[in-house]
């Protein structure tokens, strides 16, 4: 277990605890983010379903401890959960940070770790949870799709949402150009959520987050695109 680190100026950093299945990209967008000094948030372990995911061997590279829980190890999904909850105990986190984590959490899991437990899903939930979120956008013709960041509950994707960011749909795009462009506003969305969750900003009433700092009030994106000027 790693010593705690503090924010600059003052403060500890809250200890947080990263789930992957494979590559881990926005995982590694948090763990980047995180080297800042000012960054209220430490990442201190990157913990995985699957032994072979690549994700772990980048995060051992950075000096993050890193550990494989293989669920085909485990009779059923609660001692999977049991024994994954166990292994993030041990490291001393506070908070998690599921990062295409692609296993289905028990009740039991999912109440241990109430309120300090965040997911990022590729799509502007309540609109398309679940899988194939990209060929479902296009199937619906929807102009905006996006990404949102929310507190885990036991029901697949849901939770109070912490926050969202839209791309435009293009015409022509495909599940993978649109998966894309999506990725690239998750990248950017999920460092700054889990820098403001860390730091205590949101307040969670009723299954409602509520933030008590606001920024670009007002602002709005538009597909297609509308002169503002005019």
């Amino acid at each position: 277990m790693s010593a705690a680190e503090t924010v600059e100026g003052g403060g500890a950093k809250k200890r947080v605890a990263i789930l992957i299945s494979g590559r881990g990209s926005n995982m590694m967008s948090l763990v980047k983010a995180a080297e800042a000094p000012d960054y209220p948030a430490q990442i201190v372990a990157v913990l995985s379903n699957r032994p072979d995911a690549a994700g772990l061997e980048w995060a051992r590279d950075r000096g993050i401890e890193a550990h494989s829980v293989d669920h085909k190890s485990f009779a059923n999904r609660e001692e999977f959960d049991r024994a994954l909850h166990q292994k993030l105990e041990a490291t001393g986190s506070e908070l998690i940070a599921c990062a295409g984590f692609m296993r289905l959490m028990t009740p039991w899991l999912v109440d241990q770790w109430r309120d300090r437990m965040i997911n990022i899903h590729p799509s502007l939930l309540p609109l398309f949870r679940g899988l194939h979120t990209h060929e479902r956008a296009l199937e619906a013709g929807v102009r905006l799709a996006g990404c949102t960041v929310h507190v885990v509950r036991s029901e697949v994707d849901t939770g109070p949402i912490l926050g969202q960011a839209a791309v435009p749909v293009c015409d022509g795009d495909t599940a993978d150009t649109l998966a894309a462009r999506v990725l690239s506003a998750e990248h950017r969305l999920y460092p700054q959520v889990l820098a403001l969750f860390a730091a205590g900003k949101y307040d969670i009433d009723h299954e409602i987050a509520r933030l008590d700092q606001q920024s670009g009030a007002g602002a709005a994106l538009y597909s297609p695109a509308v002169d503002v000027d005019s």
